[in-house]
């Protein structure tokens, strides 16, 4: 029979799997000996399999009923007795942390008659009262899905009443008639009575927790963060201590390093006489770690030594809950941190300097998203600016938007294009919608570790909390700062997650300093971030096996990916060469109704590429170049038909024979499905002289650098190429114009022959293709819309959200590689193609080939490289070495 409850004794940090982070770090912290209050885990198995049948597993009650016995002897009380009551926490706990997308509840166990006990047990009436309406107004908003605004409005007319807008000035008297007062809320809304029996709390809050997993915002999160929807949830039972039992208790939240910058110090949040549930909530400001010393001297200098323990014994940024108790320190919680970008690549290194990890470590500890988000553009701090105040500073970046004061209004206007800032006193759960839509989130209560914060900083997004000089009215639409300031919803304010600065207006923004790095404007030693930056991006490059290419298509963004790291171009795409003044001569080429008239404009744009491949090969000196022959339908190049075909009605007799002539042309060319239509290879064999001009442009290009002392490596890429005899007649044409340039100029330059590998037929006669083929480049995009039915065009905007919230994927099949079908497509022409040619270059040059996810794929495919955008190529490189890495752990082999 499966085991389905562990006690934390039985568990370890290494089965997170089955017991969630929650519950397998409180069993290794209370296996190194630290003070965790006892408890057990019930485990992810059964709550999947409560997901699937509708009912929790059989013997799960018992298990529950056996080790509840156990956590009861070794407190010495019983869940909910009269006159000593034993009362427990149900909290959640996933795999992957998930910060405030669960359920927990607090205190359960008590009740009508054991809050007196509970009263005489602590000496605080007070207490007592406090602790029952938090049990009532937490499991009835979690458990029994009542509106939380329904217990908020009767603390707040309870505070009214009382002349106050502190909690903590309502007396053990006004909190009793708060607990009458939310029983007769529950009543109303459900119908029943607030429970009674500890057990059937219990029983109905790990339900609650079960039922969590998919909840509507723990959906989206796992969405926003890419986690399986299959893995559920573990429930951990433990024995509550208090935090709220005077001004000599507390609570609060730690980390062994500053989250947001990696510095290392004393950072955190604690909160006197309060549970845990008012921290993270930010619903009252708390005061820096720093000062519980001065409050407790003895447990924080206990604190402090816990947190040396667990940095060093998880090696790695830790963050830590934890609760005093009169005077006794008890740990809730550790896990690694979140943390920003910037701080990932300063405590990986840190780490390696303080001989923790190796570099190898500290590369599996940042990825590319993270650097990617550290070239994102910063304030500039020389800028005209009216600051309105400063707050925390929650996770860093710059972000300028509309000031809305509601998740729902955050999305509408993210949905139409408009930039917004998401302000409220403090966000829950329910904000994350709008925390996803919004460019940042402001807030005017909480510190570092709040909800905002946490949240933030795990996406990426830039985030200031604590504002508390704000007074955000959220009925009004508006906040109002020092001096009177005042911002309504629409207008623009900018906020600098760096520094906590919020600004009124849009401020001027500048190029990161690691941009600045990778352009060679800033040295590495300049900057402790970017020397951070230096130090992992070398090892990177020294353990990568895939190369790193780029796209580009002018010399000036050719030169710049060199400068980024590339060591090729991938993509050069020529029919952005034919664009703006030059759409002219395709308008020639393709009216042209003798050879003669096609000739001339064939070798009007001649020279034209001629100098534009000249201008990339000159940038890339030395280092290949795959230029890609003309691939979009002709019709790209022409008027739109309809817009035409008004044009020409209207003019009437007055239309000129030249718009006749093009107005029949376009409708000659107008296709139903144009991207399956004429186009890519197909246009080479069919229009005469197209491809000729092309390659002969590229040769005497490649003549022209070498006359000039330099050294080019062109690469002529035939694309949608789905059968091999199209690839032999492209080919054989190619070869004859590069010999007849060869005759011409004396000059001989090796110049590789291959195509694109984006038809699902090219993928799977890989073989055959690889016989008139030197190289392979996967045009991902091609082959995603082909081997999954899709036109991109149209179906990211139409139903993709559904299918994602279907599961039918868990991300955009364009924005990551769908591995099991597209794949399978690339690693069946890989095998195929080596298989006849040995030693065939690989690579690919879609959109994919900057996507993090999808470069570990063609890592394991065994490509040779990828190809992205020049600002994508640094992610390429980091993730490439990334994968290597994570490869040589898993004892695997990518070639």
């Amino acid at each position: 029979m499966p085991k389905f409850v562990y006690d934390f004794t039985e568990g370890n940090k290494d089965m997170k799997d089955l017991l969630g982070g929650k519950g397998a770090n409180l069993a290794e912290m209370t296996n190194i000996g630290l003070p965790v209050p006892p408890g057990f885990t019930i485990t992810t198995d059964a709550c999947r399999e409560y997901l699937e049948h509708g009912s929790a597993p059989d013997s799960l009650g018992a298990e529950v009923s056996e080790h509840l016995f156990q956590l009861e002897s070794a407190m010495g009380r019983k869940l909910g007795e009269h006159a000593d009551p034993l009362l427990v926490s149900v909290r959640s706990g996933a795999k992957f942390s998930m910060p405030g997308m669960m359920e927990t509840v607090l205190n359960i166990g008590l009740s009508d008659e054991s809050v007196h006990g509970l009263a005489k047990q602590a000496g605080s009436e007070r207490f007592a009262w406090d602790s029952y309406r938090r049990l009532i107004q937490m499991f009835g908003k979690t458990v029994l899905d009542i509106e939380g605004h329904e217990f908020e409005h009767a603390i707040d007319a309870a505070k009214h009443a009382k002349g106050t807008r502190d909690d903590l000035d309502l007396d053990a008297g006004d909190l009793q008639a708060l607990v009458e007062t939310f029983k007769v809320i529950v009543k109303d809304k459900t119908g029943r009575d607030f429970p009674q029996d500890p057990r059937e709390q219990m029983d109905l809050a790990i339900t609650a927790v079960f039922n969590s997993w998919n909840a509507d915002r723990a959906i989206l999160y796992r969405r926003q963060e890419r986690i399986p929807a299959d893995l559920g949830t573990a429930v951990n039972v433990v024995a509550m201590v208090f935090g709220n039992l005077g001004m000599d208790s507390g609570t609060g939240v730690a980390f062994t390093r500053d989250p947001g910058s990696g510095q290392q110090g004393v950072y955190g949040d604690y909160l006197q006489n309060a549970q845990g549930e008012d921290v993270v909530a930010g619903i009252r400001n708390t005061v820096p770690l720093q000062d519980l010393e001065r409050i407790d001297r003895k447990s924080y200098t206990e604190l402090m030594d816990i947190m040396s323990t667990l940095e060093n014994h998880y090696k790695d940024l830790c963050d830590i809950e934890f609760t005093i108790e009169r005077g006794k320190l008890w740990m809730l919680q550790t896990r690694v941190g979140k943390r920003t970008a910037a701080a990932a690549f300063r405590i990986a290194t840190q780490l390696v300097d303080q001989g923790l990890i190796d570099m190898d470590e500290a590369l599996t500890r940042v990825t590319g998203s993270q650097l990617a988000q550290l070239m994102f553009p910063r304030f500039d701090a020389g800028s005209d600016v009216t600051k309105i105040t400063t707050g925390v500073s929650a996770s860093p970046g710059a972000a300028v938007g509309k000031a809305v004061f509601d998740s729902a209004t955050a999305v509408e206007w993210a949905d139409r294009g408009e930039d917004v800032i998401l302000v409220r006193r403090e966000t829950n759960p329910d904000d994350l919608h709008g925390m996803i839509a919004a460019r940042g989130i402001l807030t005017s209560r909480g510190g570092k570790t709040s909800h905002a914060a946490v949240v933030a900083r795990g996406m990426g997004k830039t985030c200031v909390c604590g504002a508390d000089e704000l007074e955000v009215n959220l009925v009004d639409r508006k906040f109002t700062g020092p001096g009177g300031v005042t911002v309504s919803e629409g207008d623009v304010v900018s906020i600098d997650g760096t520094s906590g600065a919020v600004f009124l207006g849009e401020v001027s923004v500048v190029a990161s300093p690691v941009v600045e790095y990778f352009e060679g404007k800033l040295e590495a030693s300049s900057d402790e971030l970017v020397a951070a930056v230096d130090r992992i991006m070398k090892h990177a490059d020294g353990r990568r096996r895939l190369g790193v290419w780029a796209n580009s298509d002018t010399g000036e963004d050719s030169a710049r990916a060199v400068r980024f790291g590339a060591e090729g171009i991938g993509l050069t795409r020529t029919e952005h060469m034919f664009l703006g003044e030059r759409r002219q001569l395709v308008e020639r080429l393709i009216l042209a109704d003798d050879q003669a008239t096609r000739t001339a404009a064939l070798d009007a744009l001649e020279p034209l590429q001629r100098g534009d491949f000249v201008e990339i090969l000159a940038a890339m000196d030395g280092l290949p170049v795959t230029i890609r022959l003309l691939d979009p339908p002709l019709h790209e190049f022409l008027p739109d038909l309809t817009e035409l075909s008004v044009r020409v009605a209207l003019a009437g007799d007055k239309a000129t024979p030249q718009e006749e002539k093009l107005l029949e042309a376009v409708r000659r060319l107008h296709e139903q499905n144009p991207m399956l239509g004429l186009r890519g290879v197909r246009l080479g064999l069919v229009i005469p002289g197209l491809y000729a001009m092309q390659v002969r442009a590229i040769a005497h290009a490649a003549a022209d650098r070498v006359k000039a002392g330099g050294d080019p490596k062109p690469e002529i890429m035939i694309p949608l190429v789905g059968a091999v005899q199209e690839l032999e007649t492209a080919r054989e044409e190619t070869e004859k114009v590069l010999a007849e340039v060869e005759a011409e100029t004396g000059i001989s330059v090796r110049t590789m022959i291959g195509t694109m590998i984006e038809v699902p037929r090219a993928a799977l006669t890989a073989g055959q293709i690889a016989q008139a083929a030197e190289f392979f480049s996967f045009g991902t995009n091609d082959l995603t819309q082909m081997g999954w039915g899709f036109s991109r065009d149209d179906v990211e905007g139409s139903f993709f959200s559904r299918y994602i919230d279907l599961g039918v994927f868990g991300v955009s099949p364009f924005e990551t590689i769908d591995a099991e079908g597209v794949g399978r497509l690339v690693r069946i022409a890989v095998a195929e193609g080596r298989a006849a040619r040995p030693g065939l270059q690989i690579g690919v040059c879609g959109e994919h080939g900057g996507d993090p996810d999808s470069v570990h794929f063609f890592h394991s495919a065994g490509l040779d490289y990828v190809s992205c955008s020049p600002f994508r190529v640094p992610v390429a490189r980091l993730e490439a070495g990334r994968a290597a890495v994570l490869d040589t752990a898993a004892g695997s082999d990518s070639r």
